[in-house]
């Protein structure tokens, strides 16, 4: 992969492979790049949705202006762990992207994933992800909706954290199978309608019993691994 500094024509490239939605891995193998370097580039200067390559291209200029001025230190250096983290949350973040979740919930769901609390606040998830919050509100709500992240009241702070936990994917798994088992409802009406011996009627039949098995397959499941984590909290 070449070295050296993003150019300007870079951060346009980055810009417009954004606003065509695709990933950062995509887009960084149309610069020739590794995904990590899109990735921070991304999340340094506003995230998906506020990145600017005009702005960004100055911000990173004056960051490296007051870099000379200060010199070089241990602390400044990046650790070789912080490179291994980032290449992990960009590749988080491209695989929920990949099943439908938007940019910048996935990148939400990430920050909560990488804290040990496993707990954030809206204004403490839109500063890491440098977005508004209303856009942090935005994503908030729809991991409710899929059920990947749950709210509690901070009764010192008076605000709401988010956070996640060991049960997140089950009860995540749980919406999904609902979601499952109502499509299956829907498809089974369908088949009554369109009629047991046509061959849409026939179609829709089969994916009913479809739906219904996987659905059911999922509540067992998630009710399976349920029991087996309460079993290992008892053991220790």
């Amino acid at each position: 992969m070449p070295g050296g500094r993003l150019t300007q024509d870079d951060r346009r490239q980055i810009a417009e492979g954004l606003a065509q939605g695709l990933g950062y891995a995509e887009i960084a193998r149309q610069l020739n790049r590794p995904t990590s370097t899109v990735s921070r580039e991304v999340m340094r200067n506003g995230g998906p949705g506020r990145y600017h390559p005009g702005r960004a291209h100055r911000a990173t200029e004056l960051r490296a202006r007051r870099h000379r001025s200060r010199g070089v230190t241990a602390e400044s250096a990046p650790a070789a762990g912080d490179v291994v983290l980032d290449e992990f949350v960009t590749q988080f973040v491209a695989q929920i992207t990949r099943t439908g979740v938007p940019r910048t919930a996935a990148a939400a769901l990430a920050c909560l994933y990488t804290t040990d609390s496993g707990s954030l606040t809206a204004a403490e998830l839109a500063q890491r992800l440098r977005v508004s919050p209303a856009t942090i509100s935005a994503a908030i709500n729809m991991l409710e909706t899929q059920g990947l992240l749950q709210r509690e009241r901070d009764a010192r702070s008076r605000r709401d954290r988010y956070f996640v936990d060991d049960n997140i994917w089950v009860h995540a798994t749980m919406v999904s199978a609902q979601q499952v088992c109502e499509l299956a409802a829907v498809t089974r009406r369908g088949a009554e309608l369109l009629g047991s011996d046509t061959p849409a009627g026939v179609r829709a039949y089969n994916t009913s019993r479809f739906l219904d098995f996987v659905g059911h397959d999922m509540v067992e499941s998630a009710e399976r691994w349920r029991k087996l984590l309460q079993q290992q909290r008892t053991q220790d």
